[in-house]
């Protein structure tokens, strides 16, 4: 049988690839975008990782989640940080999340409180998704609209703890083979990270009814 981290990442291969080439991303990545669709996606991910995040503390001593409270990995303070350069120092006040944006805050809330092996779900979908394909973004970022590299603007995607992501990446995959669970709570562990994949698309599509490429 398959390694728990090679079976999560196959079954979930096609959905991530659907969410990586979703019309918004594609134009954002390839500067047809403004800064502000760059601040608003932001601005998604802030309610995302707050959820996340705040679930963390009471998870810490559980025997499936607990091995992945990594304060490595925490993004909430490079979030504000990089919302605080984008919309100034007042930029809670404008806060929106999208309908997209707060059903997927309440799912990863709903599994930090009830059911920890969903919680991994998501977890893994997020850091592992911010420390590969997120430094794409970075890059793309700080070409289209002049951040300084790894500064202000990008620093949700800079894991300054983290000094060696291939590395970082293999143990975590490591920690996915030994989690906690048996079989069947395994294959719910992958249909809830498919599901995460499906969320996260649901955002890109509705940021793609907000803004329209630059070129059009």
């Amino acid at each position: 049988m398959d390694a728990f981290s090679t079976l999560i990442r196959t079954a979930s291969h096609e959905l991530h690839d659907q969410a990586n080439s979703a019309t918004f991303m594609s134009d954002m990545l390839s500067g047809r975008l403004g800064v502000d669709a760059y601040a608003r996606y932001t601005e998604q991910l802030w309610f995302v990782y707050r959820a996340l995040e705040e679930g963390a503390d009471a998870l810490a001593g559980d025997p499936a989640a607990g091995p992945f409270i990594l304060p490595e990995l925490m993004r909430t303070a490079a979030l504000e940080q990089d919302l605080a350069h984008l919309r100034g120092p007042g930029w809670r006040a404008g806060l929106r999340p999208l309908p997209a944006t707060t059903a997927y805050a309440e799912r990863v809330t709903h599994c930090a409180r009830t059911w920890p092996g969903g919680y991994v779900a998501h977890h893994y979908t997020r850091y592992l998704g911010d420390l590969s394909g997120g430094q794409i973004v970075r890059d793309a970022a700080e070409k289209a609209w002049g951040f300084p590299r790894k500064g202000d603007g990008v620093r949700f995607y800079v894991f300054d703890l983290i000094p060696n992501p291939a590395a970082f990446k293999r143990d975590y995959r490591e920690l996915l083979d030994t989690v906690d669970a048996d079989d069947l709570e395994k294959r719910r562990i992958v249909d809830e990270c498919k599901h995460a994949f499906t969320l996260n698309t649901e955002i890109f599509r509705e940021l793609g009814q907000e803004f329209t490429p630059i070129s059009a």
